[in-house]
């Protein structure tokens, strides 16, 4: 990478270090943000504290006071700070502090990873990591624990699915936590077998708590040391906010420790999980904001069914690529309605990971029913991911003010085995986005990392080209779907903060709002669409501070 320029990085590195007392206009930006939806330019930007004061395009001149700090941005891309409405925080952290194997071409080579790994933390008790897909090797198998024991015949390990809803453990793991042939999978999860009828050493969806209830959990303190190095993470990014997708009490602890002591970097919107022991106590105590504006745990995250790439969504129909089977429902139907009757009573916003057709229309018929009953509407409940919909279920959406929360990277990764999983009909209603936006429903993107990359520019890529990174297929997956510029930017931004009651704060650049945003290394908005995903972030600012600053990281 060829060296930045040194531009602005001085000024702004004073600024970030004192204390907010005067203006400061960053002039010659080429800047963006939307307004109900539309792209709306700017050339300079005026600041007070934390807050936008004026923003300056076409003709206008800002005017320079003599107690004024300017900066020129020499024509750098300037957009509102990009938002990530669905991902998981503490997963974040941890994924950079364990074995990564996404993009494994085979077992082997997953195996061979975390043989390489382990050589590098000979210290942990357990190797634990994240990110295989059977579905990218050529035998499309689940993996086995035979392949782990050649290796690690003493050592537990335990490894997780991309998309989380499947873990693939070795015979010490197993031993650990006592799981023998007898060994029977709780409601909603399933312990794949061999021919023998031995657990082969793949447990799906809630069969994986047979295994992680074994692993020593972490401390307050642990987690707030991972916290804060994923929020630094994902500020590199440019996420000035993120919807942390089903938080336990013991993390909800480590972030009003962070916020208490002023060390959260980015604005966390955090979602309460459903199934926590102290969920009651809680809910009970209403929602919470933290003075700083950095911290919400205003929603509940509760998740319906399993994901697509394992067989865990829920369909109506049989999985075409496997008859007589249709998923997993994670709940019974009555405890699916407790846990949505206690939030919507207690004045919280509910989140139902749906997937699956039938996942889809049980949470919507829910919804209809509760939202009814508890008068929540204004709540802005949610459907996170919306995935596989029956197109019927479409336009309910908009009528019950419900807002789908979906991942456009998860349309270009699940694109080569999506309609193997649905056929050529269901296929129809998924990763829907046009007939969604059609339909008037808010669509809030976001990543749900570390299932994919947080990077939001990945996310922009392929709501706009429906393409990967190879640029395949030629002209994008079922391409009617894909958004506009302007529909994507909003996505990641005002519609994201509106489905966290957040819009009249964050999510667009104006006079009152927040200063959150980025500057970028190149036009995303009017260049080759196709290189959206290469977008370099060359700062960060929340609250009218950096951040962020690539500057502090070269040579």
């Amino acid at each position: 990478m060829k060296k930045m320029n040194k531009w602005i990085y001085p000024a702004l590195l004073a600024l970030s270090s004192s204390a907010h007392a005067q203006t400061t206009l960053i002039k010659n930006v080429n800047g963006y943000t939307t307004d109900k939806g539309q792209l709306v330019s700017f050339h300079s930007i005026e600041l007070k504290d934390d807050t936008v004061m004026r923003l300056y395009s076409d003709q206008q001149k800002p005017k320079h006071g003599s107690a004024m700090r300017t900066i020129d941005a020499e024509g750098k891309t300037m957009l509102p700070g990009l938002i990530d409405a669905h991902g998981h925080v503490l997963g974040w952290g941890l994924n950079l502090m364990r074995t990564n194997l996404r993009g494994s071409v085979s077992e082997a080579e997953a195996v061979e990873r975390t043989i390489e790994f382990r050589k590098l933390n000979p210290e942990l008790a357990w190797v634990q990591g994240r990110g295989w897909n059977q579905v990218l090797w050529p035998s499309k198998t689940f993996p086995t624990a035979a392949t782990l024991d050649k290796h690690f015949p003493d050592t537990p390990v335990w490894l997780r699915r991309v998309d989380g809803h499947a873990g693939w453990a070795n015979s010490a793991a197993m031993k650990l936590a006592g799981i023998s042939k007898d060994s029977k999978a709780p409601s909603g999860g399933e312990i794949i077998r061999t021919a023998d009828g031995e657990p082969s050493g793949v447990f799906i969806d809630n069969a994986m708590g047979l295994i992680s209830q074994a692993i020593p959990a972490l401390s307050v303190s642990e987690q707030e040391t991972v916290l804060k190095a994923a929020m630094n993470d994902l500020a590199r990014l440019g996420l000035t906010s993120v919807h942390d997708a089903g938080v336990g009490s013991n993390t909800i602890s480590a972030y009003k420790n962070l916020a208490d002591r002023d060390e959260m970097p980015i604005r966390v919107y955090g979602m309460v999980a459903a199934g926590d022991s102290q969920f009651s106590s809680i809910m009970s105590k209403g929602p919470y904001h933290h003075k700083s504006q950095k911290l919400d745990f205003s929603s509940v995250k509760i998740s319906a069914d399993g994901a697509l790439g394992s067989r865990g969504a829920a369909l109506i129909e049989d999985y075409s690529d496997l008859h007589g089977h249709k998923g997993l429902l994670l709940h019974s139907d009555q405890q699916l309605n407790s846990y949505m009757l206690t939030a919507m009573q207690a004045g919280f916003q509910v989140n139902t990971h749906a997937i699956g057709d039938h996942a889809n229309k049980l949470v919507l018929d829910s919804y209809e029913a509760l939202i009814k009953l508890t008068n929540s509407k204004p709540l802005r409940h949610r459907v996170e991911h919306a995935q596989i919909l029956r197109l019927e279920d479409i336009p309910r959406f908009a009528e019950l003010g419900v807002i789908a929360s979906m991942q456009a990277t998860h349309a270009t990764s699940d694109k080569n085995m999506a309609e193997d999983r649905v056929g050529p009909d269901r296929i129809k209603g998924a990763y829907a986005w046009q007939k969604l936006l059609n339909a008037n429903a808010v669509i809030a993107a976001g990543s749900d990392f570390p299932v994919e990359s947080a990077n939001p520019f990945f996310g922009l890529h392929a709501s706009v080209t429906r393409q990967d990174h190879d640029n395949k297929p030629l002209l994008g997956w079922y391409p009617d779907q894909s958004m506009t510029m302007a529909q994507a930017l909003s996505s990641f931004t005002s519609a994201a903060a509106y489905s966290a009651h957040q819009e009249n704060k964050i999510g667009h650049l104006a006079s009152g709002m927040k200063a959150d945003f980025i500057l970028i290394d190149r036009d995303v908005i009017k260049g080759n669409p196709t290189q959206i995903w290469q977008a370099q972030v060359l700062q960060t600012w929340v609250d009218g501070r950096v951040v962020f600053n690539i500057a502090d990281k070269q040579p």
